[in-house]
């Protein structure tokens, strides 16, 4: 059977904690260790831990007492400190949802039929109160995507040792400047993407998305989330985002030479460009207004 690494990243999970494990544990067709980082917590998420650990030794904790501040540098934390020559795969876990029994197996089979090096999918958001939501990730991909967006959460994601040993060295190379990305997901997309491996997004969703207050980034979607993504496109860090992880990861497309030179000739190519740089026919309607307005703007500011 294939060896897993789960990397799963906890803070002040204890509500969660224990489901979330036990679905890991009861993975099938796989022989998996789970390797858990917890950010310095103030609930009972450590003796949940070390109860779990005492009793299962696929389940390894890694020195506690950090603070890390965001559930990305957790896991870059994760990503940086395991080493994973021993595994065929590496999973990334949250504290907070509960896989299906074949979610890991399933991935591993999605991965070998499409000869891929990355899997992710689509997933099932479920909220306290019964509420159910398909969260479809699985748009076609388009050649500009892993730019702008990940390729869904990063919980569904399996990836093979080979692109994971290439991240670390990466990682590794540039240790004190991955304080400055964002989202690990995104991230570990982008990185595969442009590095030229192949990553098939599975359709059918093969884990229970947990939605609650605490959730970092959630099933955001409709009106008011398309408006939350136009504000910090349009006012915030969106595009300081990008181009500071494309210069991590050292990309040169496109797309990215159009940002950084800013000019309104530049924005309006990019525009051009849109239906290449997002998966939803919806989010490449919204990137080309988006692009057009900053270039609007830009001409207002030249009078």
């Amino acid at each position: 059977m294939n060896k897993v690494c789960v990397l799963l990243a906890a803070y002040n999970g204890d509500k969660w904690l224990s489901e979330q494990l036990d679905s890991i544990l009861g993975q099938e067709n796989v022989n998996l260790d789970i390797f858990i980082s917890l950010d310095r917590s103030n609930d009972n998420s450590l003796n949940i831990i070390e109860e779990y650990s005492n009793t299962n030794r696929n389940i390894h904790i890694l020195p506690y007492g950090q603070q890390y501040g965001s559930a990305g540098a957790n896991f870059f934390r994760l990503m940086l400190d395991v080493d994973i020559s021993a595994y065929d795969y590496v999973s990334f876990a949250d504290q907070d949802d509960v896989w299906l029994k074949n979610k890991l197996s399933n991935s591993i089979a999605l991965i070998s039929e499409n000869q891929a090096d990355a899997y992710s999918g689509n997933v099932m958001a479920f909220w306290a109160n019964g509420k159910k939501r398909l969260v479809n990730k699985s748009q076609p991909q388009k050649k500009y995507d892993y730019l702008f967006e990940s390729a869904g959460p990063g919980c569904s994601f399996v990836l093979s040792r080979k692109l994971v040993k290439d991240m670390q060295s990466l990682l590794q190379k540039k240790v004190t400047d991955t304080k400055s990305l964002w989202l690990h997901d995104w991230f570990c997309y982008s990185f595969a993407r442009s590095r030229g491996y192949k990553w098939v997004i599975g359709e059918k969703p093969l884990m229970m998305y947990r939605q609650h207050e605490l959730n970092e980034v959630g099933a955001n979607s409709g009106i008011s989330a398309l408006y939350t993504r136009a504000k910090v496109v349009l006012f915030g860090d969106a595009i300081d985002r990008v181009l500071t992880q494309a210069s991590y990861i050292e990309q040169s497309e496109l797309p990215i030479e159009l940002l950084k030179k800013n000019s309104v000739s530049s924005l309006f190519k990019l525009s051009l460009l849109a239906f290449k740089c997002r998966r939803k026919n919806s989010e490449c309607c919204f990137f080309y207004i988006a692009i057009l307005i900053k270039m609007f703007r830009r001409v207002l500011l030249k009078k």
